[in-house]
């Protein structure tokens, strides 16, 4: 208990930090995957390009090849902005696109029909994906859609590597201390438990509430 007694407070950066971190890239992946998955089903055939290159191209990248490219890229061609929100940028563009494909494949869940009848209505595709596509979509996966979310708080302990303070970070300084590196990494596995199951749990309701009863 003494590693987590004594260095309370670099705990609690680390993980506050990694909060962060997750629930800001979380939004920003949901949003972009959102957009790319609504570009993979588009009556326009250079958007469905755009979303199937955004897919591949990210889904086949390694992620620390990314925040490479993010972090020390972007500033090379006048882009300066905190470490944190290039963090942020390369988490979420990342994870966005597998958001991307588990939304794709709830659409797929959803009958033709449904669109179908809301065009012979008069709504427009926009209309169609966003009230009666995306909804039902939504409701059958939010089981992957947790479980992808997740995966992006572990992933998040790349950025530390980037000088952004997050949970797995903590260990280099609690190392040059003298504290037990067994105990120091058990404090952290701690933590990135708490964050995970907090997102299960949270999933979890949503399922119970809103999932597709199957």
């Amino acid at each position: 208990m003494d590693v987590l007694t004594e260095n309370f407070s670099l705990y609690g950066k680390g993980f506050l930090g990694t909060v962060e971190l997750t629930v800001y890239s979380s939004i920003l992946a949901l949003l972009l995957g959102f957009i790319m998955a609504s570009f993979r089903v588009a009556p326009v055939g250079s958007l469905r390009v755009l979303g199937t290159v955004w897919v591949m191209v990210l889904r086949n990248t390694p992620l620390t090849l990314l925040f490479f490219a993010v972090l020390l890229g972007l500033p090379r061609f006048g882009l300066v902005l905190p470490f944190k929100v290039f963090a942020v940028l390369a988490l979420g563009c990342y994870t966005s696109a597998f958001i991307c494909e588990v939304l794709r494949s709830g659409i797929n869940t959803v009958p033709t029909g449904q669109g179908e009848a809301a065009r012979s209505l008069g709504m427009t595709f926009g209309q169609t994906l966003s009230t009666v596509v995306l909804p039902q979509a939504f409701r059958s996966v939010i089981p992957p859609v947790g479980s992808t979310l997740i995966a992006l708080a572990k992933n998040s302990a790349i950025a530390g590597a980037f000088s952004v303070t997050e949970l797995l970070g903590t260990y280099k300084t609690l190392n040059e201390l003298g504290y037990s590196i067994i105990w120091t990494f058990v404090w952290i596995a701690v933590g990135y438990l708490i964050i995970t199951l907090s997102i299960s749990a949270l999933f979890n309701v949503m399922e119970k509430r809103w999932g597709v009863a199957r």
